[in-house]
């Protein structure tokens, strides 16, 4: 359980500081889940190595 939770947290510190994850500023809900779809897009073809960062 404690090494899931490392993970999940380096997971989400990485978004928020590499993905500005906290900083979506949507004007409804289906905004900020196109913004957060396409942060983990983003985030999912970097951790394959498909891009680079």
């Amino acid at each position: 359980m404690k090494r899931k939770r490392k993970v999940v947290e380096t997971v989400f510190s990485i978004l928020v500081d590499s993905y500005r994850i906290t900083e979506i500023r949507a004007n409804s809900i289906f905004g900020f889940e196109t913004a957060l779809d396409g942060i983990l897009l983003a985030y999912s073809l970097v951790v394959l190595g498909l891009v680079e960062r």
